[in-house]
């Protein structure tokens, strides 16, 4: 490896460098960032930090690797940005070996760094299966995601939750952080009495066993049989009794159905012993066939919560907030809080009845879960149709002077919508989970038989690759779009083995593993001297994914790093296609090539780990 040339200059500002000491590759920027605090004092007298000096990747149109930018500078110089670029470029040529030659484009300090550096970093981490991770910190971070209710299967929207939440804890994880994976199961209240009273009123004793249905399908078919009935029963209603008809106001005060199902909650509450088996019943078909779709996706989860569960003690802390007077009753027996001197609203915490809302079990959940694992911080997945729920509970919190509650976030993502438009759980119009992985399971065998490439596998090894192809598609397709974007998901697209897509990217991988079935990197590898523009090009990628895990893990946001792979495989394609490899112009040449082939392939496959995607060995 390259060492800083110690005979010119014998230390870089704060601890980058303070005796002569070999380069780390990956920290290449923390090395020109001390270079060029250590040519501002010398030149200018100005002590200035690390973060302070901006460096940024150069514009493919102009020579170099790293652009520093010097109008910060233009100040206490008093000189005009293009004689300090060229002030500190000559100094950094002068000191550090690293750099080969440097440009002057209007203030802008364009760096070229020596090839001899990028070819040490090829050959001595392309085998490095640590690469990119983050050193271990002491915090312990819970993510929680999924929370699906026990009333209907998973669906389009909650792939979109799961998928996040998974790759999140990845990706966290891979940044150092200890972390545990949450699943708080909504399986209690109004929503889940309305199934169960619908199975009960018209369901004839059908179970998952007697209709060939899985559970959660099940459960979900009486949701909707509910909603259907409950309309019928609305259009029925005499509209001249009331001006302006309010569904709500109707479920709560003349619906016939709305009355049974809150005398059903009421009873489930009070420990009714046929409601209450009822309940457990239709509970674990659904939870059953959750767990059915959990496994397809490749999901799990380190602790289950319930809100069966959690409000119990949500409401022990209710009653401890009206005893500080931190909360309040009406005098109809409800509990509130008034939050408008935040911005915020007044909020219900517990109903008239003593029945509790979802609010009263996220507090009670919030509680056991610091009981349980001490967490440093907390992440909620949750669609941002609850961005409003998430402002208030995190402020309850605070007023509670619970000690975890400034380490609480929202990682609010946009609805997840088909070209045909939106989904409604309650009329049946949603995109089933199950139905889905199905479909680009079978989209990826009927694209991938046209092309032939596997018929001497069996047809068990053929499906595998099938399977991971086509939820590699449908993940990648996903994850792609920043969280707190809408997205609409478009299954053809999303196989698409020239698009922005996971087939094209696990095409790469698969390319790569065809050469190395050819030929084995050799040590030959270590006297190449003189890389090719799209080798830098690649290069200079690689040398970006520890900072591209750090920027996903701050920013909770997987469409980092798939983003960043498809940007690796695309310049991979590019170099495979231009640059002889097997037929290079030398053997030194064809072991480099071979290696850096090597290195992409692993941060490929370690890329898409972080988001949930496996990669076939043929396609």
């Amino acid at each position: 490896m390259l060492v800083i040339d110690t005979n010119k200059i014998t230390h870089i500002y704060h601890g980058v460098c303070t005796t002569k000491q070999t380069i780390v590759s990956t920290e290449i920027t923390q090395i020109i960032r001390g270079g060029v605090a250590m040519a501002v004092k010398s030149l200018y007298e100005l002590d200035v930090t690390l973060d302070s000096v901006s460096i940024t990747n150069t514009k493919k149109d102009f020579e170099g690797d790293y652009s520093v930018v010097v109008f910060p500078y233009t100040k206490v110089a008093r000189k005009k940005p293009e004689v300090i670029a060229e002030e500190i470029g000559t100094f950094l040529l002068e000191n550090l070996r690293v750099i080969k030659s440097y440009n002057v484009i209007k203030g802008f300090l364009n760096l070229v760094v020596e090839d001899e550096h990028w070819i040490s970093f090829v050959n001595d981490l392309y085998q490095d299966d640590t690469y990119g991770l983050g050193k271990k910190r002491d915090e312990k971070v819970m993510v929680e995601f999924s929370s699906p209710n026990t009333n209907k299967p998973l669906h389009l929207g909650h792939i979109r939750n799961n998928l996040l939440g998974w790759s999140v804890c990845q990706i966290l994880e891979a940044d150092g952080y200890e972390v545990v994976k949450a699943n708080l199961v909504n399986d209690r209240g109004i929503h889940i009495c309305k199934s169960m009273l619908a199975w009960q009123k018209y369901g004839n004793g059908e179970t998952p066993e007697s209709t060939g249905l899985k559970g959660d399908h099940l459960v979900g078919k009486y949701y909707v049989e509910f909603d259907k009935r409950f309309k019928a029963e609305f259009d029925e209603y005499d509209k001249s009794v009331d001006e302006v008809v309010d569904k709500n106001k109707y479920f709560n005060e003349q619906s016939s159905l709305g009355k049974e199902v809150k005398e059903m909650l009421l009873k489930w509450e009070q420990g009714d012993e046929e409601v209450f088996k009822l309940w457990r019943t239709m509970n674990d078909w659904v939870l059953d066939g959750h767990a059915d779709t959990y496994d397809k996706l490749g999901v799990e989860f380190d602790k289950y919560y319930f809100e069966s569960d959690t409000y119990k003690l949500g409401k022990d802390i209710v009653d401890y907030g009206v005893d500080k007077k931190i909360f309040y009753k009406q005098i109809d027996g409800s509990v509130w809080i008034d939050l408008e001197d935040a911005g915020l609203d007044k909020k219900l915490l517990l109903r008239s009845d003593g029945t509790s809302v979802y609010m009263t079990q996220d507090i009670g959940t919030a509680r056991l879960k610091y009981d349980d694992y001490k967490i440093d911080k907390s992440v909620y997945v949750v669609a941002d149709e609850q961005n409003y729920h998430f402002q208030v509970l995190f402020e309850v919190l605070k007023r509670l002077e619970e000690p975890y509650a400034e380490g609480l976030s929202h990682l609010s993502y946009g609805m997840v919508n088909l070209p045909n438009g939106r989904m409604k759980s309650r009329e049946g119009t949603v995109v089933d989970a199950d139905e889905l992985i199905k479909e680009v399971v079978e989209q990826a065998i009927a694209l991938s038989k046209d092309r032939g490439m596997l018929d001497e596998l069996s047809e068990v090894e053929q499906r595998e690759i099938y399977r991971k192809i086509g939820l590699g598609a449908l993940k990648f397709f996903i994850l792609r779009v920043n969280p707190k974007k809408s997205m609409t998901f478009n299954p053809e697209e999303s196989l698409d083995f020239q698009g922005q897509t996971g087939p094209f990217i696990q095409n790469a991988f698969i390319r790569i593993k065809s050469i190395l079935r050819k030929y084995t990197p050799a040590e030959t590898a270590e006297t190449y001297k003189e890389i090719q523009q799209l080798e830098r090009e690649l290069i200079l990628l690689l040398n970006e994914y520890p900072s591209i895990i750090k920027e996903a893990a701050k920013d909770y946001d997987p469409a980092v790093v798939a983003n960043y792979c498809y940007a690796v495989a695309k310049a991979f394609h590019r170099f495979y296609h231009d640059v002889p490899m097997l037929r290079a112009e030398s053997e030194a040449a064809k072991a480099f090539r071979v290696r850096l082939s090597v290195f992409v392939s692993n941060v490929l496959n370690h890329g898409f780990s972080l988001l949930g995607v496996e990669m076939p060995e043929r396609m």
